[in-house]
């Protein structure tokens, strides 16, 4: 019967012989068998096969062995393993036998033990340096069947193997805070390799709760009770002299989260509900959040009432209040693995607070250039709704009225760059916020900036050098710097050291107290010698120090006087009368020389103004009159020379009167003038003269002659018997001088001449004392009334004739004689 069937099957014949060929039979079925001995009298028991017969092929010996690897080699022992073959002949394996050759050598020698049944085996007592090669047979109950294929040729030296790396544990593992995992593996290499455990490239120690087990073949790191700083990327690494190979696993250690991070923010508090806001938990537990779990609480009640358990917002609006009442709102955060702790608010009423924002506080302004600037505020308080927009406004300083910087909205960023400025403008800002209530207030004024690109530091002044000295000072010179930085130079520090000295003290304390490229410094010991150096300062700072190339060695230097003449101290300078006469000239000399002004070498007028500077002389007057003008000469002198020059000044003004005005051949309608030029011309020629003419009886002066450039003039048409008296000027092209007016009064009538002799003079009668004598007129009266006759009397023999008297009629009598 078949092994696993209960019916018996009879086989179709009858034996008489004490064996039988079975046939029929499945290759590969078991059977049982039974024999029972039959006689006339009937069938005996049946004797029965003690267990089944698989139905096979006729037993042989094994074929051979499989895979002969050499696993070890050492210098003496040599390591081998194999397969079993693949058929071993119908039946069980007894045993294999090892065997090995020496290269050279015709005979294999067996090297196994008997009865070994393990298919892995160590070749000891071997010759180092040796080559062997090695086959391997198996055995049964008929025999021992084909050995395997040799191996390569094998020498006996120590063996070199890589490690090898094969871990149980995959790329991702997930833990319970609290519970025990363990990354186990096995590994080979010769020689035997070191074995390391890193946690996020940091080496692993252990402890109460880590521990590491290594094997020659196996490794392990086990933690108990994981926290959930057991999270990490874990690395375990294999190494020994022919390389190495890592193994990696990345750890999650899961557990609850952590409460929501607080406040609890009131984001809105009307009377009816509320919106709160919170944070995320620092701490997700490793997992992410699928949702948190809000409760409200009247804090006159001790019940605490689910709000939603539903969202994974951080904020949640909060219904269903009463006014007036103060409310605690808590807050769990939940993941895969469980519900945190909550998180508590302070307590709030439930009351409408809403208004405007607050202004915001002054605004900061940032990154300035030329044509914008980043205006940046803090968020005020909102007023209880959401802020939705930001105003910014800009004004320049000296205005008073406020513009938009933009149209468009600003939100939800604190800051805003504002375009469009003035380059040079000085300008402010201000940030009002917006919610739907309406604009709150403006913030203060931002701190007033300039519309300009940022500056740096400049560059250094250049080429400093020295080009005076004295015996107490140093004057200094340079160039601006080449680079201003984008701002303005305001001045310069000069510093000096005297050599030796390692301290360097400053000339100026400020730079604006140096704003041109020069300077003189003072206070300096004569005969030291000292160094100097510049620096430039603007808004942003100092510049590096420029040093003037050579020391400099305090003491006078001697330089003979120089005038450089302006162009008002050529040889001759006009001057118009009443204008301000100015003389200068530029003055060089070392030391600086002594200055004099004099005029036809006497002091100048009192009047003037003489100033002497560093550099120069300047002698003025003015108000210029006639007697101001001369010669002036400059003196400059200093213990190197003196050097004088002079200049001829002419005041140009109105002629003086003209000279010796003389009235003749006056006639009963004319007269005859004359008179001498002015002595002073007033620096300008003579252009005409101007007659004037007044009777006497009249207040009116009356020009007769203006054009007339000749010094006579015949007056006509006077009127015969009046009185006149007459004047003459002098013009130049600066104007009309004073009048010269004749003294007395000149009468317009013909000239009168002596009358002639009285004629037929005699005497009618003579005493002892006295002559009567009488006489007739004169031929011609001379053009005027006689008006009497002188009588003369001479004594005979005498010189002088006397006179006696004058009388009115033609007759005397002369007494006394």
């Amino acid at each position: 019967r078949e092994s696993d069937h209960r019916a018996w099957t009879p086989v179709t014949y009858t034996v008489t012989r004490q064996n039988a060929t079975v046939q029929g039979l499945i290759q590969g079925k078991a059977y049982f068998f039974r024999i029972a001995a039959e006689n006339i009298i009937g069938m005996g028991p049946f004797t029965e096969t003690t267990k089944e017969i698989l139905i096979r092929d006729p037993i042989t010996v094994p074929d051979r062995p499989e895979d002969l690897e050499v696993k070890a080699v050492t210098k003496n022992s040599v390591t081998l393993t194999w397969n079993p073959p693949k058929y071993n002949g119908g039946s069980d394996i007894t045993m294999y036998v090892l065997e090995s050759r020496l290269i050279g050598k015709d005979k294999f020698h067996k090297v196994t033990k008997e009865k070994m049944l393990d298919r892995k085996f160590t070749v000891e007592g071997l010759k180092e340096g040796d080559t062997y090669e090695f086959r391997v047979s198996a055995c049964n109950i008929v025999g021992q069947g084909k050995p395997s294929f040799c191996t390569k040729p094998i020498t006996c030296k120590d063996e070199i193997a890589p490690p090898t790396l094969d871990l149980d544990f995959r790329d991702k593992l997930i833990v319970r805070v609290g519970e025990a995992f363990s990354l186990t593996g096995r590994y080979s290499g010769k020689p035997a390799p070191k074995v390391t455990w890193l946690k996020d490239d940091i080496v692993v120690k252990e402890d109460d709760r880590i521990k590491i087990q290594t094997t020659p073949a196996t490794l392990c790191l086990g933690i108990v009770k994981s926290v959930r700083e057991d999270t990490g990327r874990y690395c375990v690494t294999v190494e020994n002299s022919t390389g190495s190979r890592k193994g990696f696993c990345q750890v999650h250690v899961v557990d609850r989260p952590s409460p929501p991070v607080g406040p609890v923010i009131f984001d809105e508090v009307f009377k009816d509900h509320m919106v709160v806001s919170w944070k995320p938990p620092l701490d997700d537990g490793g997992s992410e959040i699928t949702n948190y779990i809000i409760e409200k609480k009247d804090t006159h009640k001790d019940l605490w009432m689910p709000v939603t358990s539903a969202t994974v917002k951080t904020t949640c609006k909060i219904p269903k209040l009463l006014e007036g009442r103060e409310y605690q709102i808590r807050i769990y955060a939940e993941n895969l693995y469980g519900i945190s702790d909550p998180l508590i608010s302070d307590e709030m009423k439930a009351k409408d607070r809403f208004r405007v924002p607050d202004a915001p506080e002054q605004p900061i302004i940032k990154d300035v250039t030329k044509d914008s600037a980043v205006v940046v505020w803090n968020k005020p308080y909102d007023g209880g709704k959401p802020i939705t927009n930001y105003i910014v406004e800009k004004k320049e300083t000296m205005a008073t009225r406020w513009v938009k910087a933009t149209k468009d909205p600003i939100f939800p960023g604190t800051k805003f760059k504002v375009p469009d400025l003035l380059e040079g403008c000085q300008y402010e800002f201000r940030v009002s916020a917006e919610n739907e209530i309406g604009v709150g207030d403006p913030s203060p004024p931002s701190k007033p900036i300039f519309a300009r690109d940022p500056i740096a530091k400049p560059s250094p002044p250049v080429n400093p050098e020295a080009v005076d000295k004295t015996k107490n000072s140093v004057d200094l010179s340079w160039q601006p710097p080449r680079h201003d930085g984008n701002g303005k130079i305001i001045g310069y520090l000069v510093e000096f050291q005297k050599v030796g000295d390692e301290e360097w003290k400053q000339a100026n304390l400020t730079a604006d107290s140096c704003p041109e490229t020069n300077y003189r410094v003072t206070g300096l010991t004569e005969g030291l010698t000292y160094k100097f150096r510049v620096k430039a300062v603007n808004a942003a700072g100092e510049s590096d120090p420029a040093h003037v190339p050579d020391p400099v060695e305090v003491k006078d230097r001697l330089e003979p006087p120089e005038l450089i003449l302006d162009a008002n101290m050529a040889r001759e300078q006009h001057v118009k009368a009443g204008d301000t006469l100015r003389l200068s000239a530029v003055i060089k000399g070392v030391p600086f020389p002594k200055v004099t002004w004099k005029k036809e070498d006497h002091e100048v007028s009192p009047k003037a103004d003489i100033e002497v500077t560093g550099v120069g002389s300047k002698l003025e007057i003015r108000n210029t009159v006639h007697e101001d003008g001369g010669m002036y000469s400059l003196t400059v002198e200093n213990p190197a020379g003196s050097k004088t020059v002079s200049v001829k000044v002419v005041v140009l003004d109105k002629p003086g009167p003209p000279r010796n005005l003389n009235i003749s051949d006056v006639r009963s309608d004319s007269c005859y003038l004359t008179w001498m030029e002015p002595e002073d011309d007033g620096g300008s020629v003579i252009t005409n003269y101007v007659v004037e003419r007044k009777d006497v009886a009249s207040a009116q002066w009356v020009a007769i002659s203006s054009s007339s450039k000749k010094r006579s003039h015949m007056a006509k048409y006077l009127m015969e018997g009046t009185q006149y008296l007459f004047r003459v000027a002098a013009e130049n092209q600066y104007g009309r001088g004073p009048y010269v007016e004749t003294l007395k009064p000149i009468k317009a009538i013909d000239p009168l001449h002596p009358p002639g002799p009285p004629k037929n003079l005699h005497h009618v009668d003579v005493d002892k004392t006295e002559v009567s004598l009488v006489w007739n007129r004169p031929d011609r009266d001379g053009g005027a009334e006689i008006t009497g006759y002188l009588v003369e009397y001479q004594e005979d023999g005498a010189d002088e004739w006397t006179k006696f008297q004058t009388v009115p009629m033609l007759d005397c009598v002369v007494t006394g004689l």
